[in-house]
């Protein structure tokens, strides 16, 4: 069982940033497709961007291109990924969490479909709270 770890959330005002962080305690991260969603009150999970396990590849939804970006730490052995979020708005207020895939494609799958879902993500860490104050 891969239990992820999120850190790096926090209270910003608008137009801020933040750097989201995914790892696993006695696991690389390194070939899994990681992927962050993010749940706001009374709202359903939706996906934000990913990372492919497979190339590196990476997908954005609409409501964070230009803004946010992805990458992922081969150096240090473990695969962290990261979440950079830049020009926070309030509306990007909510839990973030995020899913590995362990097959690795599911990023792939989300840049043909052009929607990152969450079903088939293998495991998920326990969310980190964003609070972008206007």
């Amino acid at each position: 069982q891969v239990q992820l770890v999120e850190s790096g959330g926090g209270l910003v005002q608008s137009g801020g940033s933040l750097r989201l962080s995914c790892s696993a305690s006695g696991y690389t991260l390194k070939r899994f497709a990681i992927g962050w969603f993010r749940q706001a009150p009374g709202k359903k999970r939706e996906g934000v961007s990913c990372i492919s396990g497979e190339d590196g590849s990476t997908y954005y939804e609409d409501f964070v291109k230009g803004r946010f970006s992805i990458s992922r730490d081969n150096a240090n052995g473990t695969g962290t990924v990261y979440l950079y979020m830049n020009n926070l708005k309030p509306e990007d207020s909510a839990v973030y969490y995020c899913g590995a895939d362990v097959e690795g494609y599911r990023c792939l799958a989300a840049q043909r479909a052009g929607v990152l879902g969450d079903r088939d993500f293998d495991f998920w860490g326990q969310g980190t709270q964003v609070t972008v104050s206007s």
